[in-house]
């Protein structure tokens, strides 16, 4: 179910993170092995729900983006490996606590941990990743990457709640929406990609210009997700399409139908999301409408706005394969069809 939407350009080849796993990949293996040894515990719960979310076949970009970020400023220390674990500990956190939020049944493909180990532990799991998260971060030393990752997490707390506040309300605007996602998605990205640099010694434009890209990058990324819960196909989402409808969530492509509809339309919104009348056959008339106000289209184009803007933010770094292989990340940001 679902109006397929191509989010290819005049390219030939499909945009790839390949690049980028290709020249982190020594490092990433090393950042596995501690991911692996410091999800274990002597209370056997936690190892299993937490290995259950970690093996399931993420890409594991953001912890990549610390590492490569790390490597542009010529950083040649073990602490960078601690940081992108840390970042990737406070991902799955997030996903853990997410999905008891939403009540989803699915992720990546796979069973959420809280359908199979409860609410309960998927929360207190997730606490205990965060846990683990901050105490790498006070091995690295480092203060000014403890106050960024540290930082990164209280806005992500606070776009959780702020996604509450906003939800089922047809009233959201674009710009609330845009706060949620900044604080939500954007910030962790914005803070994997800083730390590397500063743990590098990079002076603090190279930091910014980092910061911005991984900022800019994780609302084109998001805003993506929001057109492939409409456009896209479960095998791409790991998860069914239209579970944002279904959910009642606000995204964008829902808020642009919306502002754009007639009263009538609109009425129709508020009570399929408002009042949770979110069956298949409402989907359908939320995917036609969507399709007639270019709701997907006008999606696509806000993200790539904001990889224009990540592109930007990378142009005075020096020409090199690190480079070269995080402007290819933003294409693939926002084509992500493989």
């Amino acid at each position: 179910m679902g109006v397929v939407v191509s989010l290819e350009d005049s390219k030939n080849r499909q945009a790839s993170v390949k690049p980028l796993v290709d020249l982190t990949k020594g490092d990433m293996e090393r950042v596995n092995q501690l991911i692996l040894s410091k999800a274990g515990s002597d209370v056997q719960m936690i190892p299993e729900v937490a290995n259950h979310l970690i093996s399931s076949g993420g890409k594991r970009l953001r912890p990549m983006l610390t590492l490569a970020s790390a490597a542009m400023f010529g950083y040649a220390g073990d602490s960078h490996i601690k940081l992108a674990t840390s970042v990737e500990f406070m991902h799955t956190a997030t996903l853990l606590h997410d999905d008891v939020v939403d009540e989803s049944d699915l992720r990546r493909g796979k069973s959420t941990a809280r359908t199979i180990w409860g609410n309960q532990a998927s929360v207190l799991v997730g606490d205990f990743l965060l846990g683990q998260a901050f105490r790498m971060m006070v091995d690295v030393g480092s203060l000014d990457a403890l106050d960024v990752l540290s930082t990164a997490a209280s806005v992500i707390a606070e776009g959780e709640v702020l996604q509450l506040s906003v939800a089922k309300n047809m009233e959201t605007t674009e710009d609330d929406y845009l706060q949620v996602i900044r604080a939500k998605t954007a910030a962790l990205f914005a803070a994997a990609a800083e730390v590397g640099p500063i743990i590098a010694g990079a002076s603090r434009a190279e930091r910014n210009a980092l910061k911005s890209y991984g900022m800019n990058l994780g609302l084109a990324f998001q805003l993506v997700d929001d057109v492939l819960d409409y456009g896209g196909s479960a095998a791409e989402l790991g998860k069914n399409v239209g579970d944002d409808f279904r959910e009642g969530k606000i995204t964008l492509p829902v808020i642009l139908s919306y502002r754009r509809g007639t009263p009538d339309e609109r009425q129709f919104w508020r009570t399929a999301i408002e009042g949770g009348e979110n069956g298949d056959e409402n989907l359908e008339k939320a995917l036609a409408l969507i399709t007639r106000y270019n709701g997907l289209g006008d999606t696509i184009a806000r993200a790539q706005h904001y990889g224009t803007i990540a592109r930007d933010a990378l142009a005075p770094m020096p020409a090199s394969a690190l480079k070269s292989a995080l402007l290819e990340v933003i294409d693939f940001c926002i084509e992500r069809l493989n």
